[in-house]
């Protein structure tokens, strides 16, 4: 298939890592697909560079932890663009840094229904669209993980560092379901990344703190991991699935 036929969906996509990937795949030809919860202005203000560029994208508004949200957005998506050809599973919470003996099951549930039901309800949409078994020309599937599903974020996040663990495994079980399928499907973890996701946490400064003590000394930039999703949905990388890939300055 030309380049110029291939469809993604981001969702997540209109800010950091997911809009870094959103203009990078709409340079390299790519028609896109951005997701956005609840701000819809930066949203639309990434589709509008996309287009004044000469690219194609629409912004859609979706909860991933709603199924009735997930079937609309490819839909949506699809109507607008055309058969889908890649997914990246970018949408993603955290909530105020604290330690395990001070969560809540609310707290617990509102990560989990983003971080992991909405993952695997956008992989299953991605599939049941992409597959060979069903008519479709295949595709790839990038999952945004996080160096937290490594080391377990002690007393910030370990529900969120769950929440990525369990992304982890989506990679690798569904993986080597779908590989005979036309499905490539890999994970990128990002490590301490310039992105607003640290201030809904509670310290927007986080990386600015703790990139001297990356091997790199310092932390990296959304496009930085935007790269490497690109690549993973490249033919570049035409036999490579199941990868965990971290990109994270050597932490």
């Amino acid at each position: 298939m030309a380049q110029h036929e291939q469809v993604i969906l981001i969702t997540g996509g209109s800010r950091g890592i997911g809009a870094a990937t959103a203009r990078l795949a709409a340079r390299a030809g790519w028609r896109v697909g951005i997701n956005y919860h609840q701000n819809k202005a930066a949203a639309t203000q990434v589709v509008t560079e996309i287009e004044a560029a000469g690219g194609r994208a629409v912004a859609v508004q979706a909860d991933v932890s709603q199924e009735a949200d997930v079937l609309r957005m490819f839909d949506t998506v699809t109507d607008a663009l055309g058969p889908l050809t890649a997914l990246v599973n970018n949408a993603g919470i955290l909530e105020t840094q604290c330690r395990v003996r001070d969560l809540d099951a609310e707290r617990l549930q509102r990560i989990f229904a983003t971080n992991v039901t909405g993952s695997f309800l956008c992989a299953r949409e991605a599939v049941r669209r992409m597959s060979t078994l069903s008519g479709g020309s295949g595709g790839g599937i990038v999952n945004v993980s996080s160096g937290a599903s490594k080391h377990g974020a002690p007393n910030e996040y370990v529900d969120y560092a769950a929440s990525k663990g369990a992304v982890d495994v989506l990679t690798l079980g569904l993986s080597k379901e779908v590989a005979a399928e036309g499905i490539r499907v890999n994970a990128v973890r990002p490590g301490l990344i310039y992105t607003e996701i640290h201030a809904s946490g509670g310290e927007p400064g986080r990386v600015d703190r703790l990139g001297p003590q990356v091997p790199m000394q310092r932390g990296g930039q959304p496009e930085e991991v935007a790269r490497v999703i690109l690549w993973l949905l490249s033919e570049d990388a035409s036999y490579v699935t199941g990868m965990l890939v971290d990109v994270a300055g050597g932490r």
